[in-house]
């Protein structure tokens, strides 16, 4: 069995899997399973060289704390209780 093939046999298993496993549908999902082979065939591919690292900005940290920073935050108001729902 020849790699297409294979792809082909996976393609066709997910979309039966996908469609909630149907009966007599098998026609139909290995149509699908085969375009969906011959459109990635063509699909060009991806390649997974590495790239050079490049060191990251890192954006220059403030040397004086403004004076809204340094206050601290307000207290919330604590949340009213639920009402008991009428059942």
């Amino acid at each position: 069995m020849s790699t297409d093939e294979k792809r082909i046999r996976e393609f066709a298993y997910q979309i039966w899997e996908s469609e909630g496993r149907p009966e007599g549908e098998e026609a139909r999902h290995w149509e699908m399973a085969r375009k969906l082979a011959e459109a990635e065939a063509l699909a060009p591919k991806k390649t997974t060289e590495a790239k050079p690292a490049t060191k990251p900005k890192v954006a220059a940290k403030p040397t004086a704390v403004p004076k809204a920073a340094a206050k601290p935050a307000a207290e919330k108001k604590p949340r009213t209780p639920r009402k008991p729902s009428a059942s």
